[in-house]
């Protein structure tokens, strides 16, 4: 099972950005599918959204409520982080996660997958 992600990169202020995570597990849509991101010097990887597997339902961040949709295509095995309004805090590396189970949860040790990170980085 992997996750792929992908769209990072070097943007300004203000600017928008995609991130996209493609799956290759088979029973993607009962998967609760998650962004984390991490940046330099941080320990931990910090929760940024969620989508549940039951009904897609979302939750976020407070640092990114209003700026950041989570959404999933569960035909395409896809989850998506359409990030606008970019500030240069949300510099960080940003990493897609998969798990299964009935609970909505935000600390990453509960994830059982992981995809590679992808960069971004918001320049002021």
């Amino acid at each position: 099972v992997q996750l792929q992600a992908s769209g990072g990169g070097l943007v300004q202020t203000g600017d928008s950005l995609r991130l996209s995570c493609v799956a290759s597990m088979g029973d993607f849509s009962r998967y609760n599918l998650a962004w984390f991101r991490q940046a330099p010097g941080q320990e931990r990887k910090q929760f940024v959204a969620s989508v549940f597997w039951i009904g897609e339902r979302t939750n976020y961040a407070d640092a990114v409520k209003g700026r950041f949709t989570i959404s999933r295509d569960n035909a395409k095995s896809t989850v998506t982080l359409q990030m606008s309004s970019l500030k240069p805090e949300d510099t960080a590396a940003y990493y897609c996660a998969a798990r299964q189970g009935n609970m909505v949860v935000f600390n990453a040790p509960s994830y059982e997958l992981w995809g590679q990170g992808t960069q971004v980085t918001v320049s002021s």
